[in-house]
């Protein structure tokens, strides 16, 4: 008896539970119907345009400025970096509307970034040049060329100029903002901060952020030489190691769509390298470059680059060269 009343009591006190009205989700009728209506109108009328972010009603400029400065954990001159983000088609732009309201001078008081932007460009040359000499000492000045016309295109700059977030900060009339204009901007940051602090300040930073596109990158796609043997010849010529001479060293599958020839080339009777290829021609050219990799230290297997080196390291080392000489 005294377990049945017991339980008579635990089953009256969960009928009064709202068991139905807890799991209710709230939700009118008219939502789900509402919401596929302005979803069908919305594909109607098409992608929204893109439009800048300055155009949004919570945009505060200032703001802006200095969190980007955070972000990068540098310290500029604001007015030195807010001069780097604006260019003059954007003075142009405005000073123009300021005279359609009427005001014959406009004076904005802004400075346009053209001279920083060819400070920028010759500082990272600078930068590029004094590293790529530190991290490839054997390397023909072609080949430091190349590498530096390739750190220095617009098409590197601007995809790094856009992922450290001037996109949404740079001053111009266009939009969208077209890659030289991206490119030019980060040159001109790189000015502005290397009048903020220092050389070696700027040096870091266009290390962090433009010299380690190189981290496991294959030189031989950034250099593309058209005739590795030449090139191969004058370099031992120089090193005083004679001419190399291309010897046969195997050959299969002739007269097949899977022939295959195999190539050393030797200097002084020393094997230098070796190649495979389709045909002779082929197989000496792929021995010339793997004999230029060997040369100037940049196989597959060779050091990693050192990108945690400073200005004072790559000018000590330069010096010291000079020195030796």
């Amino acid at each position: 008896m005294f377990h049945f009343r017991n339980s008579f009591k635990l089953l009256s006190s969960l009928r009064s539970t709202p068991i139905a009205s807890s799991q209710a989700r709230t939700i009118k009728r008219w939502v789900a119907p509402t919401m596929k209506e302005l979803r069908s109108r919305r594909e109607k009328m098409g992608p929204e345009p893109l439009r800048p972010r300055s155009s949004f009603l919570d945009w505060n400029y200032g703001a802006e400025i200095f969190s980007f400065q955070k972000r990068l954990n540098e310290e500029f001159d604001k007015d030195l970096l807010q001069q780097s983000l604006t260019h003059r088609s954007y003075i142009i732009k405005e000073e123009q509307r300021q005279k359609e309201l009427g005001i014959e001078q406009p004076d904005l008081g802004l400075k346009d970034n053209r001279k920083m932007i060819e400070d920028g460009n010759q500082l990272l040359s600078n930068y590029v040049n004094a590293f790529l000499l530190f991290s490839y000492p054997k390397l023909p000045s072609i080949g430091i060329k190349a590498i530096h016309d390739y750190l220095l295109s617009d098409d590197l700059l601007a995809h790094v100029s856009s992922h450290i977030g001037t996109k949404d900060l740079i001053l111009t009339e266009e939009f969208p903002i077209e890659k030289t204009t991206l490119a030019n901007t980060f040159k001109a940051v790189v000015s502005a901060l290397q009048q903020s602090t220092d050389d070696g300040r700027a040096f870091l930073f266009v290390r962090d952020f433009v010299l380690t596109q190189l981290n496991q990158k294959d030189i031989q796609e950034i250099w593309e030489v058209d005739e590795p043997l030449q090139l191969l010849t004058e370099i031992c010529q120089d090193l005083g190691m004679g001419v190399p001479e291309p010897r046969s060293i195997g050959q299969c599958g002739k007269n097949t769509i899977l022939a295959c020839s195999y190539v050393g080339l030797y200097c002084n009777k020393k094997l230098l390298s070796k190649g495979f290829g389709e045909n002779v021609h082929m197989a000496v050219k792929v021995a010339a470059l793997n004999g230029l990799n060997k040369l100037c230290k940049t196989e597959e297997w060779s050091k990693p680059l050192n990108f945690s080196v400073t200005l004072d390291e790559v000018v000590a080392l330069k010096k010291s060269k000079r020195s030796n000489v």
